[in-house]
């Protein structure tokens, strides 16, 4: 961080920059200006106490000169240091602080496996940039400019904007920011080529054939995998499966991606799942924890599977895709493949429709020899 002799001339000449950027004054410890994108420019002092990082603002650089603001951080930091820290005033309150208190709200909120991602998000995209500034002076400049140096990771700064999205709103609702002021709000995210892959019907008649070869000697993986294709299942729903989550011909789910839901299973999945030995609570035990078998366990004969099928590239979240896309190609609606993946919002399930180009054409054909004659 820069630090030099703070004089009224020299901060005359600070101009602004993309992001907001901080000089340290080389005369007084812990005492700097900051200079906004918008060009406010606010005198500060910024030191430790009792572990703790404390931000102050001092005053206005348009409304007071170095001087007095040097005069005014020097009593600021000396009651710091004697533990007379006023509370902090909205408008110095740093992002981080109020981060940690929206993640601690939202560990209610949030599903575990959610909750983990979004602090990776928050710790490895969000935190580097907006650490150590105040929430009130983020503006939508400053978010353009962090989501635009992240064009080389589209896939990370796509899904940390809403986590910075959901920080910045919940900083209004507690009155650190004002209301309507998100930063976030009219971003555009990153286009990209979709990750959707379907299985065709000689890639699935290569899989079941290697599924079959493998079921004697790993019977669970291979379980699992025909049940994720034969229900559309979400992996995590499958891996942590409970005996009492199955009867009456049905999965009654307790707690999947969007809250308690049934799935109808077919006669061919409730076999699946009829020739498992009920050994314990779980259908899909840990060899050596009372819980369910982990992601790991499973991708291990994954990956042989796939290899050995000649589908590298396919992953287990696409057999999910590959369940959507024969139920459309048979004829089922949008409507009924979304109950089917437990879609709370039908626009999700539209992503499914594009492999059932066949069966567009054909229904253009049959509409087009209807209306001819007429």
């Amino acid at each position: 961080m820069a630090r030099t002799a703070l004089t009224d001339a020299r901060i005359a000449a600070l101009g602004p920059r993309k992001t907001s950027y901080e000089i340290r004054d080389g005369k007084l410890r812990g005492f700097g200006i900051r200079v906004t994108p918008s060009g406010k420019k606010r005198f500060f002092v910024h030191c430790q106490h009792d572990g703790e990082r404390v931000w102050k603002i001092v005053g206005d650089a348009g409304s007071i000169g170095v001087r007095e603001a040097r005069s005014r951080a020097t009593g600021m930091l000396a009651a710091i240091r004697r533990g007379e820290n006023a509370p902090p005033r909205p408008d110095e309150t740093l992002f981080e602080t109020i981060a940690a208190t929206v993640f601690a709200r939202y560990e209610r909120v949030w599903k575990p496996r959610t909750l983990e991602v979004n602090r990776g998000y928050l710790k490895n995209q969000i935190l580097p940039r907006f650490a150590e500034t105040p929430i009130a002076e983020i503006d939508a400049r400053d978010v353009r400019n962090w989501f635009a140096s992240l064009r080389a990771t589209p896939v990370a700064a796509d899904r940390s904007m809403p986590v910075l999205s959901v920080v910045m709103r919940e900083a209004e609702a507690m009155g650190f920011r004002p209301a309507g002021s998100n930063p976030c709000r009219g971003i555009r995210r990153y286009r990209r080529k979709g990750r959707e892959r379907f299985l065709s019907d000689e890639e699935l008649r290569r899989l079941s054939a290697v599924l079959s070869r493998y079921a004697a000697e790993f019977p669970h993986q291979v379980s699992i995998v025909r049940l994720l294709l034969l229900t559309g299942c979400r992996r995590g729903e499958i891996l942590t499966l409970r005996w009492s989550e199955y009867r009456a011909g049905h999965l009654f789910l307790r707690d999947s991606k969007v809250g308690p839901r049934t799935v109808w299973l077919s006669a061919p999945a409730r076999r699946v799942l009829d020739s498992l030995d009920r050994t314990g609570a779980w259908i899909f035990p840990g060899s050596r924890t009372r819980g369910p078998r982990s992601t790991a366990w499973l991708n291990r004969v994954w990956h042989r599977v796939r290899a050995e099928a000649d589908i590298p590239d396919v992953r287990l979240h696409d057999l999910r895709h590959s369940h959507a896309s024969f139920a459309l190609r048979e004829g089922e609606t949008v409507l009924a493949i979304g109950r089917l993946l437990g879609h709370a919002d039908p626009e999700t399930t539209l992503k499914y429709t594009h492999p059932a180009d066949a069966t567009v054409m054909q229904a253009s054909e049959t509409v087009g020899r209807a209306l001819e004659g007429s």
